[in-house]
């Protein structure tokens, strides 16, 4: 294992984006200590690959700036979709190297992300209750405790051990009937905070191909609890309609911290506090008239730009 976790990138046809997300990396502190590699998935469709090859290109010239311990970038020459990119991405890191840091092509990074990720990886590597370390951190609106767990897995910015991904179950609906044989659906759902299980639904049905709704269910069956921060360290600049599985929506921002988040060892149980706030603000997030102001209010920003 080296001294620093690689970090995998996963990419597609977004070169602003990517070189956003690279350069937020490359600020972070002892970014020149780790190895990043850009997994970059091939054209779907032919009027696709100007912008596919222009997100390598951006691949390329951070790789030649040196900011970095390396850069490898992957150019896959078919479209293997998000899911099938990640989980080959994250399975190849973690197995060679043990551990692996997860960045996607549309979050920006606080300076202080990487030593979060790496202090959580360290105190936490031999805890097999703990699935993995994630760095955003939703604006509840009440402060949050400086760290604490959840039970599962998340998304946006986050690190995990080869231990742990090894429990990562890519059968949708054989999940599915373990958390309704379980009588878990309930509490997956954050007490009916998010639709994750209706999430789970929809990927058992292929009406999406989410890896990430797959990798919490894996997590929070198999018991296992994720490390958050009570301040965010990443920020989402992908919900701008830009992106293949997000559409235009301001319903989840979040303000970028200035100053570090500590990694103290604690116990791994979920915090029941920062539970029920997260529920509470993600099921306003989720109403209805949220949902329809939120994408009204989208779209009418972008008829003033001229969009």
């Amino acid at each position: 294992m080296s001294t620093a976790a690689p970090i995998a990138v996963f990419c597609y046809r977004r070169p602003d984006h990517l070189r956003q997300t690279l350069e937020a990396l490359a600020a972070n502190h002892g970014a020149g200590d780790h190895d990043v590699v850009v997994y970059a998935d091939g054209p779907r469709r032919p009027e696709h690959a100007e912008a596919v090859a222009a997100t390598r290109a951006v691949a390329h010239q951070q790789a030649a700036a040196g900011r970095f311990r390396s850069v490898r970038v992957v150019e896959r020459e078919h479209n293997l979709g998000l899911a099938r990119s990640i989980i080959a991405g994250v399975t190849e890191q973690a197995a060679a190297h043990g551990e692996v840091i997860v960045v996607e092509d549309d979050l920006v990074t606080s300076p202080h992300f990487l030593a979060f990720m790496r202090d959580g990886l360290r105190v936490y590597r031999d805890d097999a209750s703990v699935a993995s370390i994630h760095g955003y951190a939703h604006d509840a609106g009440v402060p949050m405790p400086e760290t604490y767990f959840l039970r599962g897995a998340d998304c946006w910015g986050w690190a995990t051990w080869d231990r742990a991904w090894r429990r990562f179950d890519p059968d949708g609906p054989g999940l599915l009937r373990r958390l309704e044989d379980a009588g878990a659906t309930k509490a997956f759902d954050l007490d009916g905070g998010m639709p994750f299980t209706q999430m789970l639904r929809d990927q058992s049905a292929g009406r999406n191909d989410s890896w990430a709704i797959r990798w919490h269910a894996s997590a929070f069956l198999a018991g296992m609890y994720t490390l958050h921060p009570g301040r965010s360290l990443v920020a989402n600049i992908g919900q701008d309609d830009s992106g293949e599985h997000c559409a235009g929506t301001d319903r989840m921002p979040s303000t970028l911290t200035t100053d570090p988040v500590p990694v103290l060892r604690q116990p791994v149980a979920e915090h029941a506090d920062a539970r029920r706030v997260l529920g509470n603000h993600m099921r306003r997030q989720n109403s209805l008239l949220r949902r329809l102001s939120g994408r009204i209010r989208f779209r009418l920003a972008r008829l003033l730009k001229g969009g």
